[in-house]
């Protein structure tokens, strides 16, 4: 509750703020795959008496592993933009055209160079960006990282971490699969080697394991889901196959597809990680047992309101903290409301 209450004072701090000395803050661009500027800041402002604190925008660089057109990352954008808008900074998006750890490295050496204000990053292998963000911290950049490295960012020295913590949400994940009956279930992974995910499929068969049930990894390419859809079908009819977990909606829209083609006498339960308009329905209409909501919203606002405080007047709450946006467990019993939310952007 103390860490609950640091972040809402944070974000109170913040909101109070802005808008005080512009009327208008104008969006910024957002920088996919090889930008290599953040933008240009204005020039900064001081009040007299204000004691030397920064008062004028400042530049945020925010470099992930999805793209912002991916679903899921384009609610993270939502919630970066917004908080954006709010705080009176600017900020730039960059992302590699598809998952690549060394481009995402050099984007964060690109944006390290240009010297912005701070920086947000997600660690989806900790072990290959360590070096880029070692750099970024010996330039004097304070580092913030969301969604994957909840395991990790504290060893790279990075001041906090917004997202879900995995194990806990895929150990939960597995117990409720275990409640609903199932003891034989696949984990459907379509980055293999992305720490995160990695985790979510280990934990998932550790909470399945403590019901006496087991899981069993199967890696699938989204960009051929033709194929994905004939690789999780031939997963669940092998065997005894009772339940699939999918770690995205992109892997949870051939695992819907591979039952419909599946023995109608073989019932296969079926949930998902993350949210999408798609599995939303599929979750109220009772064709997917559940989906584990991490709040991507969040995931995004959170740290560029945070890191605004620390650019202007150096205050940062859950300094070294997990600060967690899920597990959240989308049921037939809250998915209306979850769609609604899915409709305005934030879910």
């Amino acid at each position: 509750m103390r860490l609950l209450a640091l972040v809402l004072a944070a974000l109170v701090v913040a909101l109070a703020g802005c808008g005080r000395e512009r009327t208008e803050v104008r969006e910024p661009d957002v920088i996919v795959e090889g930008g290599n500027r953040a933008p240009t800041a204005e020039p900064e402002t001081r009040s007299p008496g204000d004691g030397g604190l920064r008062i004028a925008e400042a530049r945020i660089v925010v470099v992930t592993h999805g793209q912002a057109s991916d679903p899921f990352w384009s609610i993270v954008r939502k919630g970066i933009f917004d908080a954006a808008r709010q705080t009176g900074v600017a900020v730039s998006y960059r992302a590699p055209d598809t998952y690549d750890v060394r481009r995402m490295a050099t984007l964060i050496d690109d944006a390290v160079s240009d010297r912005p204000d701070a920086l947000v990053v997600s660690l989806p292998d900790a072990d290959a960006l360590e070096p880029a963000v070692r750099r970024a911290r010996l330039a004097g950049i304070p580092v913030v990282s969301i969604n994957s490295g909840s395991e990790e960012f504290r060893r790279l020295g990075i001041l906090a971490h917004v997202g879900q913590p995995e194990r806990r949400a895929g150990y939960e994940g597995g117990v409720r699969m275990a409640e609903a009956g199932v003891r034989n279930a696949v984990c459907v992974n379509q980055e293999v080697g992305n720490a995160g995910l990695d985790l979510r499929c280990r934990s998932f068969a550790a909470g399945l394991a403590a019901s006496g049930g087991r899981s069993r990894t199967v890696s699938v390419r989204l960009q051929d889901p033709t194929n994905a859809q004939r690789t999780i079908a031939q997963a669940i009819n092998q065997g005894n196959t009772d339940g699939v977990m999918a770690l995205g909606p992109g892997g949870a829209a051939p695992a819907l597809a591979a039952l419909r083609a599946a023995r109608p006498d073989h019932p296969v339960k079926v949930a998902t990680f993350d949210l999408s308009p798609d599995v939303l329905q599929a979750v109220e209409e009772g064709r997917m047992l559940f989906a584990i909501d991490q709040q991507p919203y969040l995931q995004g606002y959170l740290p560029i309101v945070l890191l605004a405080e620390q650019a202007r007047h150096e205050l940062l709450p859950a300094r070294g903290e997990l600060i967690p946006t899920g597990p959240h467990f989308i049921t037939r019993a809250n998915a209306g409301e979850a769609m609604r939310l899915s409709r305005a952007g934030v879910r």
